[in-house]
């Protein structure tokens, strides 16, 4: 790392990417756009989802080639043809979505496909050596020999950005490294973003999470349709004006105004309990038709668990589900479709969508019984109901076949929703839906969750974000190690009140 540092010091940006600009079939994904990182800083890069962002990064990285514009590395000229190109030269990145081979040991997963030799062998001993030299620097505390299907989300983080690290990276970009982690792991990753700092790497960083971007941040680019729109001093910002810059609308309201009114309990859950321990105990709340019901609480407060089990996904053991004052068993998700639940589940690109298959096929899948016709599915059927979910949930996207991975991360989630709702539930269950996505998007999302609420439909929606669920919910549910620690009226509670709640069980 001390040669990479010397020569970063010699250069005014560690990287310049000048008017890029990259066009695919009918849409001018980047034009112009300018990001100039400098040494030892956090440059972080905004915009909504479908802004560019992800496209001028693969750009940089060779992934793909653009049609104007140039790229500069310490002042050196440089247009890597693909990723491996651009590690080599000190250019990674730790992705939102962790590609590993979790069979495999932390070892492996660092130097896979660079394997340091002796003679005719490879020199296993200098890997872990130098593997743990790594992680002494950064302060992780691994044993390099673990394997990493081991590991939580947060340490297989860590594990990635010691990998860049040990490309003595000149430029590390961290795409939403925070969107699975707690507050203490957000703090130790901003304690090692700092000792990178201070080695004169430059760091860009990815996300949509405001109050981090002014925390950690020197300085902020903007974009927005694909084109640069300012990059300024993060001292110089405010949310407000961000949000200002990346939507070009005055998003001073980041919640739509409430129209829904409650009406009379329809769900009532009573004494659920979770078959494997730890889990649920004695979980017991009523829904209301109309009502969002939100659940707050700490990371591993089991709140994904209530919606897995109403779901039945997970089993339970004891307790009783009753929708219209009749008993329900949800022994499977299919039982509970066919009671008029649905589940948008938290893990979007794993759990939620078929990425390399179309619009059209995602929007369709949890409903297709329904367009058999005499032994044969209706396209004709299945073309009206894709329409459907794309004008209602207002999808960008060039057509119904399109592959759904292509789509920003709000979109896609739009697309997931509409296929819930076209198997016409009674009970929408959301879990972190705006995860990942821009404050654009996440409006949008909100203003259809009310939009639903008014129509009668009953939700619950689990969210680590404390102001989504203030802005957005009608009671909140508190959940503490596995139990109700209290239910709440969103206009009557403050934080404080929910925190305290969250510790209640601990």
């Amino acid at each position: 790392m001390d040669n990479t540092a010397n020569t970063i010091k010699s250069a005014q940006y560690v990287l310049e990417m000048i008017n890029i600009s990259k066009e695919f079939p009918g849409v001018k994904a980047l034009s112009g756009v300018t990001l100039k990182v400098r040494p030892g800083t956090v440059h972080a890069l905004m915009g909504e989802n479908g802004a560019g962002k992800s496209t001028l990064m693969k750009c940089l990285f060779g992934i793909y080639h653009m049609d104007e514009g140039e790229i500069y590395l310490c002042g050196k000229k440089v247009e890597f043809q693909n990723s491996r190109q651009a590690l080599d030269n000190g250019v990674s990145m730790v992705h939102q979505e962790l590609n590993q081979v979790r069979q495999r040991n932390i070892i492996d997963n660092i130097w896979l496909g660079r394997y340091p030799e002796k003679g005719f062998f490879i020199d296993e001993e200098k890997m872990y050596e130098d593997t743990k030299k790594i992680f002494e620097e950064l302060d992780i505390n691994l044993d390099p020999r673990q394997k990493i299907n081991t590991l939580s989300v947060s340490q297989m983080q860590m594990v990635e950005i010691a990998k860049a690290v040990s490309y003595d990276s000149k430029v590390i970009v961290m795409d939403e490294p925070t969107s699975s982690l707690t507050e203490k792991e957000v703090d130790h990753l901003f304690k090692i973003i700092e000792k990178l700092k201070k080695k004169n790497v430059g760091i860009i960083y990815i996300s949509h999470k405001m109050e981090e971007i002014l925390k950690i941040s020197d300085d902020v680019t903007i974009m927005r349709d694909g084109q640069w729109i300012a990059t300024k001093s993060a001292k110089e910002l405010t949310t407000d004006l961000i949000i200002n810059m990346m939507v070009g609308r005055d998003l001073s309201h980041r919640f739509p105004e409430k129209t829904n009114k409650p009406g009379k309990i329809i769900l009532e859950v009573r004494n659920l309990t979770g078959e494997v321990q730890p889990s649920l105990k004695d979980v017991s709340f009523d829904l209301r038709e109309g009502e969002i019901l939100g659940i707050a609480g700490l990371v591993g407060a089991k709140r994904t668990e209530i919606l897995e089990a109403l779901f039945g996904i997970r089993k339970i053991s004891s307790g009783s589900i009753k929708l219209h004052g009749k008993d329900i068993k949800n022994i499977n998700p299919r039982a509970a479709m066919k009671n008029g639940f649905a589940l948008v589940t938290e893990e979007r690109r794993v759990t939620g969508i078929f990425d390399r298959l179309s619009i059209s096929f995602n929007s369709i899948i949890s409903n297709i019984e329904s367009y058999v016709k005499f032994g044969f599915l209706s396209d004709k059927d299945i073309s009206k109901d894709t329409q459907w979910v794309i004008d209602s949930m207002r999808v960008k996207t060039p057509g119904q076949k399109t592959a759904i991975g292509t789509l920003s991360g709000g979109n896609q989630q739009k697309v997931i929703i509409g296929r819930w709702l076209l198997t016409k539930p009674e009970i929408l269950m959301l879990d972190e839906p705006t995860r990942g996505i821009d404050v654009g998007a996440k409006f949008e999302i909100y203003q259809l969750m009310n939009k639903l609420a008014a129509e009668g439909k009953a939700i619950i929606m689990v969210s680590s974000e404390m102001p989504e669920l203030l802005g957005t919910t009608d009671r909140i549910l508190v959940m503490s190690n596995g139990r109700v620690a209290g239910i709440v009226d969103t206009k009557k509670t403050t934080q404080e009140e929910i925190m305290r709640l969250s510790a209640m069980y601990l």
